[in-house]
């Protein structure tokens, strides 16, 4: 499957929609050479690397309700919504083990994107910066606003999605000339400016080019679909997003719901299963 990338976008617990196309993935045994996303996008890939199947969406549905998962209260105490420490560390360390041997040894490329706070562009990690720990995916799932700046290796990141949601134009540069793309967002969606930044630039005012980022975020987002609606055209891309309303929110806990949008995923990429063939072959 050479010269064909996947590209992952994030969107907090939406990405629950890419565990059930990953699971679809694995259930049938296509891996890729090349993984890059953001967020929660390349979070819940790092179980499709190590080729555990069915431990993404069992960390976010078994503990969705654990108040050291999602909770005002790990804002209060820890100033980030989500608990970083459980989910980073104590989860795959203790709870719900991350195969750390299979992912290293496994052949492909790994790339996480963040955001450099001090520029706003991206910068992008690769499998190798996982051996000392799961740092740079803690940086490129660190939400603004609800999560506390990332210092590692040298830069102050915040998540990757501010700079490059979906890191496609990363991936073609990288020399791929196909690439499969999940989105988490229904065909019709287009991001609209944040009603935030008046509180957005005081909170960041010691990084203007951060703000800046979030400023011109929705355009730069805008864009990038237009960008992909015309590469599958080309029949340069091939678009896995949800057929069905997506009702699920960035900090979604609702586990029904939660639930109906991994099987979506699933159902999606089942359903798209001979054009998914045909486009890797």
């Amino acid at each position: 499957m050479e010269k064909v990338g996947l590209v992952l976008e994030g969107g907090g617990m939406r990405g629950i929609y890419t565990c059930g196309v990953l699971d679809y993935f694995m259930e049938n045994e296509i891996y890729f050479k090349y993984i890059i996303g953001v967020s929660a996008g390349i979070c819940n890939a790092v179980s499709y690397a190590s080729r555990q199947r069915g431990r993404s969406e069992k960390v976010i549905l078994d503990y969705i309700d654990d108040k050291r998962y999602l909770s005002f209260r790990n804002l209060i105490r820890d100033k980030s919504l989500f608990g970083m420490e459980f989910i980073f560390n104590e989860i795959p360390n203790r709870y719900v083990p991350f195969d750390y041997d299979t992912f290293n040894n496994e052949e492909f490329e790994f790339i996480i994107g963040t955001t450099d706070c001090t520029t706003g562009k991206p910068v992008y990690f690769n499998k190798e910066d996982m051996r000392d720990g799961l740092d740079a995916l803690r940086a490129s799932a660190s939400l603004p606003l609800v999560s506390p700046i990332v210092s590692y290796k040298g830069y102050d990141l915040l998540d990757g999605g501010v700079s490059d949601s979906i890191p496609i134009k990363k991936s073609i540069a990288d020399g791929n000339e196909r690439n499969i793309i999940v989105l988490t967002r229904n065909l019709e969606y287009r991001k609209k400016p944040s009603k935030l930044m008046k509180f957005l630039k005081y909170r960041y005012k010691d990084y203007p080019k951060l703000v800046e980022a979030m400023i011109n975020r929705y355009k730069v987002y805008n864009e990038t679909l237009d960008f992909i609606e015309q590469l599958e055209k080309e029949g340069k891309a091939l678009v896995i997003r949800p057929s069905k309303e997506v009702k699920v929110g960035r900090y979604e806990k609702d586990r029904n719901r939660l639930m109906e949008l991994f099987k979506n995923g699933y159902a999606d990429a089942n359903d798209l299963s001979n054009k998914i063939e045909e486009f890797i072959k």
